[in-house]
This record gives C-alpha cells, structure tokens and sequence, in this order.
C-alpha cells in the first residue's frame, strides 16, 4: 500500500458565497411563484405599460429634441422594469419575509446579510433583465431603434439601475409596518419617478428649472444614460452628471440599508 493517507468520516460541508445565493434565489423564486399578485406586477406590468404610453408619445412635439418615438420608449421601458419587476415587487417581498420571520431566522445560519437581501432580490432582477431585453428586441423589430450609438453608457444606465433599486426597495420596506403597507409605502417614490424621471415625459420637453430638479430624482440618471448612449446625443458634462447622480443615490442607499434596515418585525 502507498502511504496516501485516507480520511475517514466527513466533516461539515463548506458553502460559499455563492451558493448560498443561489439557494436562496431559487427558495424566493418558489415563494414569489406562490404570491400570484406580486408575481402578476412584476412580469406583466412593466411588459404592459409601454404599448399604453404609444400613443401619448405620438402626440408629442419632438422638432429640435432629437428624440424619435423608439428612443423615448425603449429607455421608459427600461424604467418601467426597475420600478415595478424590481422595485414594488422587492419591497413586498423584504417586508414580507421580515414579519413571516424568515430573515431572523436566515441570520442564525450561514448567510450573511447582504447574502440573504441579495439571495431574495436576484428573482426579481432577472425577470427585470429578461423585460429589459424582451422589450428592446420588441422595439427593434417594431420600431427600427437601430444598435446604441454609445453602448457603453447603455449598459453602465442598466447597470446602475439594477445596483441601486434593490437597495431602494429595502430601505422603503424598513419603514413599512406590514406586508399591506409595503405597496404603500412604495408608491411614493414610485408617482414621483414616473412623473419626473423621463419615462412619461421626456425631460426635454420641459422648463428648465422643473427638469433641473427632475435630474436629481434616482432613475433620472438611468434614463438618461440609456437614452444618451442610444442616440448619441449626451454631452461628456451630462453624462458625468447622470453619472455621478445615480452613484450618489447608490451610496445613499447601501448606507441606509446598512444603518436603518430591520430584520425583525415591526411592533
């Protein structure tokens, strides 16, 4: 016989990071399965909404904006994607598993924090990515968008936005007081960033002094980055600001995660 030494008994099993993710991804995805609501505003909404705002786009005077129908659509849509497949949906779903006891009891285990708030959030960012991309193939077929002119500032928009509204969704569930109340809770943020961040109206077409206040909202600069890098037409001084303004509410957002977040219920 070699001298090969042979283990006999086995110890725990390691898991990493990783892992524990995915395992946590794929019980939320069960769970957002069996809440048929939740599941129904996260995929069909932001799939919906777009074809309704058609015709309000058509109606609009776009001489000397250099916007077409395609690129006020497919960035709105993208918007549409964060604020309801990503957003609203993880906000329920933070707030629910805080009052059924699930993340108390996920911190006694292995998990880290940001593990088990990012473990949950993944379902609700691929279905928000897979929109992403249904919807722009939908767009170059029907409405001819063409490729980005800068993909580069597409994809850093599309990536900012899928960073910072996970983190906006648990900062809002922290201050609902139960699973009814978490919609509520969103919708606030919700009205101001349909209204004001580009996705209805393109901020254009508006006065100055409302669009300059207006750039400052959290998916102003998502929508600006994906509608400059597509047709091009984004200054280096807008695009640093469009840039700067979604890492400042980024960080704003981690930090009030990390400070105000309850992973127990609210009494």
């Amino acid at each position: 016989m070699s001298g090969t030494a042979v283990t006999t008994g086995a110890g725990p099993a390691r898991t990493t990071a990783v892992g524990r993710m995915g395992a946590l991804a794929r019980a939320e995805l069960t769970l957002l399965g069996r809440t048929k609501a939740t599941l129904a505003a996260a995929v069909f909404v932001p799939l919906i909404m777009p074809f309704t705002l058609r015709s309000t786009v058509d109606q609009m005077d776009l001489k000397g904006t250099g916007l077409t129908v395609g690129s006020i659509l497919l960035p709105s849509s993208i918007g549409f994607a964060l604020l309801f497949a990503v957003y609203s949906s993880l906000v329920s779903v933070y707030a629910a598993r805080r009052e059924e006891l699930v993340l108390k009891r996920l911190r006694t285990g292995e998990p880290r924090d940001a593990e088990i708030l990012l473990g949950a959030a993944l379902p609700s960012v691929t279905i928000g990515l897979a929109q992403c991309l249904i919807l722009t193939a939908a767009y170059a077929v029907m409405l001819d968008i063409g490729t980005p002119q800068a993909p580069h500032l597409v994809l850093l928009g599309v990536l900012l936005g899928f960073l910072t509204w996970p983190a906006l969704a648990a900062v809002t569930a922290s201050f609902s007081k139960s699973i009814e109340g978490a919609q509520v809770a969103a919708m606030p943020l919700t009205l101001v960033s349909l209204v004001g961040s580009g996705t209805f109206i393109p901020l254009e077409v508006l006065p100055d002094r409302v669009a300059s206040f207006c750039e400052l909202l959290p998916l102003t600069p998502v929508i600006t980055l994906i509608r400059g890098g597509w047709t091009g037409h984004l200054s280096a001084h807008d695009t640093l600001g469009a840039v700067g303004t979604a890492v400042v509410w980024a960080a704003i957002a981690v930090f009030a995660v990390r400070r105000w977040f309850r992973w127990e219920p609210r009494r």
